[in-house]
């Protein structure tokens, strides 16, 4: 049989074959250059065979990180609840948010990450991670799709979900870094943490010795029962850096439910206000201040609330400025 009839006969039968169904397993791409890289998220180590260039994100707080790195351009979509619109209104990268493409959807789901056709996830739990939701970072590798878990939102076994495994500035650096070296922006990640380090240790000096340390409380949301920030979530950072005792601190927890008791035995100084809708922070103002078990509270018998946005009160690069809005509201009380 000649070379070319020979040729002819294996290419028909090749079309024969994957005419059937078959499939040719294609040769693997080469590793783009500089991967694969692997980082330690969440106490697991997970590699990435190339920079992502399709994201999609949740929250504010894990937006604005990703605005901070350069990375809007890489963003397919993103979403976000409605109640935190405000934090786009006074967000340092609203133009960012502006030209980044908002999914018309409150949660994430599969089927929204197909149909943006993502080759990257950045979530959290509960920051639209979660087996209710149905969607978890398991759910998204049976897909063929990477993601990444907000330090932040790392579960750590203590109790029922709790959540937090390090400090929230830590948490903070050690996605930048991580994100950094995923998306190949590793110099900017550090130019960034360096930044955010300087402004942290700038507020804290800040801090007057000569005033006390205020007992300070995380107002969230809830009426039945307060929802607040424990040791790992970022509020707790922004508090107590600030110049303040934050009364949930003791909680190895980052968000959760707490009850008011607990809340008027703490007899907090001043109640720091998380700002998002709804309801508005003057809403949660008001409802506390009718609150009829927390009149004797010295935070309520002086009005002394300070709202700060929900972006600066999450894990996320608002925290550092955060820190010395705290630390001027409580220097101007301090007397």
């Amino acid at each position: 049989m000649s070379r070319r009839r020979y040729l002819l006969t294996a290419l028909a039968a090749l079309v024969l074959v994957t005419g059937c169904g078959a499939r040719v397993r294609p040769e693997a791409a080469a590793p783009a250059a500089g991967y694969p890289v692997t980082v330690k998220n969440c106490g697991q180590n997970v590699t990435y065979t190339k920079a992502p260039s399709r994201i999609v994100a949740y929250d504010s707080g894990i937006l604005e990180t990703l605005f901070a790195l350069g990375l809007r351009d890489r963003i397919a979509g993103y979403v976000m609840p409605h109640g935190q619109n405000k934090d786009i209104d006074g967000s340092p990268w609203r133009a960012d948010f502006e030209r980044a493409n908002r999914l018309g959807v409150d949660t994430i789901s599969k089927e929204v990450v197909l149909q943006a056709g993502a080759d990257f996830v950045y979530a959290g739990w509960n920051y639209g991670f979660g087996e209710d939701a149905g969607l978890t970072p398991q759910h998204l590798t049976e897909l063929g799709v990477p993601s990444y878990v907000l330090s932040e939102s790392c579960r750590n076994g203590i109790g029922d979900r709790a959540r937090g495994t390090m400090p929230a500035l830590e948490a903070l650096y050690t996605d930048l870094r991580n994100l950094g070296k995923i998306f190949g922006v590793s110099d900017r990640a550090e130019r960034l943490v360096a930044e955010y380090q300087g402004a942290v240790r700038d507020a804290e000096a800040s801090v007057r010795k000569d005033r006390p340390r205020p007992k300070v409380f995380l107002y969230d949301s809830g009426t039945d029962k307060p929802f607040t920030g424990g040791r790992f979530a970022a509020s707790h950072e922004v508090i107590t850096r600030g110049g303040g005792d934050d009364i949930m601190g003791d909680l190895q927890d980052s968000w959760t439910t707490v009850t008011w008791e607990a809340v008027v035995r703490a007899n907090p100084d001043v109640i720091v206000i998380n700002d998002y809708d709804p309801p508005t922070a003057a809403q949660k103002q008001a409802f506390l201040e009718s609150y009829p078990p927390l009149a004797q509270v010295p935070a309520i018998k002086n009005k002394r609330f300070l709202a700060l946005p929900y972006a600066a009160l999450v894990e996320g690069p608002r925290n550092p400025a955060a820190i010395r809005t705290v630390a001027d509201y409580l220097n101007r009380i301090g007397g």
